[in-house]
């Protein structure tokens, strides 16, 4: 028997037995980075930490996305509840004037009109009056004045209502006692 049908019969030849080193050694090494990965806490760690964070800020934005979503959602039904609840304000208010209307006697109606239309006559021959006895830089001021008070309105406003309490709640204690 020669040296080749040795082989054949099972014996391998020193280039394949280098060849089967060589594949070994690669097999164990790669073995062996596998065994210092999972032997590293550190970078485990940093990697846990790494899909955490990507984790976190995927759900943030979402819940950010749905927050904004809904935001919106109660700000129209919002918008949707106030232009309703105005509607039915001004509802009421009409029927509730036109109660009053339908209500006054056409006596009262009248009289009210005449009176009203009294009251604007005898303002505007006060009105007419005044500006003709009013010296002129008194009319300066008092027009200084009037643009001031239209400006400011609502304090204006406010301390006459002040005022009328005021008197009101004076007036009740007057008749108590």
């Amino acid at each position: 028997m020669n040296d080749e049908s040795q082989n054949k019969m099972g014996t391998p030849t020193p280039e394949e037995l280098r060849e089967q080193v060589e594949r070994t050694r690669d097999e164990l090494g790669q073995t062996v980075e596998a065994l210092a990965a999972k032997a590293d806490i550190k970078a485990q760690a940093k990697e846990k930490t790494a899909a955490v964070k990507e984790q976190a800020a995927e759900k943030a934005a979402v819940v950010k996305e749905q927050a904004a979503e809904k935001t919106a959602v109660v700000r129209e039904q919002a918008a949707e509840k106030a232009a309703a609840a105005s509607g039915q304000i001004r509802e009421k208010t009409e029927q509730a004037a036109q109660l009053v209307k339908d209500r006054t006697p056409d006596a009262v109606l009248e009289k009210t009109a005449q009176a009203a239309a009294q009251v604007r006559e005898s303002a505007a021959q006060v009105r007419r009056y005044a500006a003709e006895k009013t010296p002129d830089p008194l009319l300066e001021k008092a027009d200084r004045a009037a643009t001031a008070a239209r400006a400011n309105r609502t304090p204006l406003i406010a301390g006459g209502a002040v005022l009328v309490a005021f008197l009101l709640i004076r007036r009740s204690r007057g008749r108590n006692r």
